[in-house]
């Protein structure tokens, strides 16, 4: 598994991007890198911690995608319905995601295998 530093430097000389921010995320137990391409952003994790659910996610799948972010008006309100729909959602409560704003996660099989984050700005 290769190091968030070294993604960082494959995303700027393949793709010529720089990244908004670099930092670490100790509760969520990763370092955390955010492009901002228009409205929409590629975040790339690294685990800080072998006990982060980053780390197990990287073992059991390899490195490549981890998930999809959706912004939402009312994350609350969309959690609730994801559930009522028949979603399993991970986190029952929203709570602060890197970017200070709060997120909630569904479950990769609630979606079709693609892990899913709510974000209300």
């Amino acid at each position: 598994m290769s190091s968030l530093d070294d993604a960082l430097k494959a995303y700027k000389s393949v793709l010529g991007l720089e990244p908004s921010f670099v930092k670490e995320v100790k509760d969520q137990k990763i370092r955390v890198a955010s492009f901002k391409l228009g409205a929409s952003s590629i975040e790339l994790f690294e685990p800080t911690d072998p006990t982060s659910t980053v780390a197990a996610f990287l073992a059991k799948r390899g490195e490549g995608m981890h998930h999809v972010a959706l912004t939402v008006d009312d994350i609350q309100g969309a959690l609730d319905a994801a559930q009522k729909a028949g979603a399993v959602a991970i986190d029952k409560e929203p709570r602060i995601g890197s970017e200070r704003q709060l997120i909630a996660f569904l479950h990769p099989k609630s979606t079709r295998g693609t892990l899913v984050e709510l974000c209300e700005e």
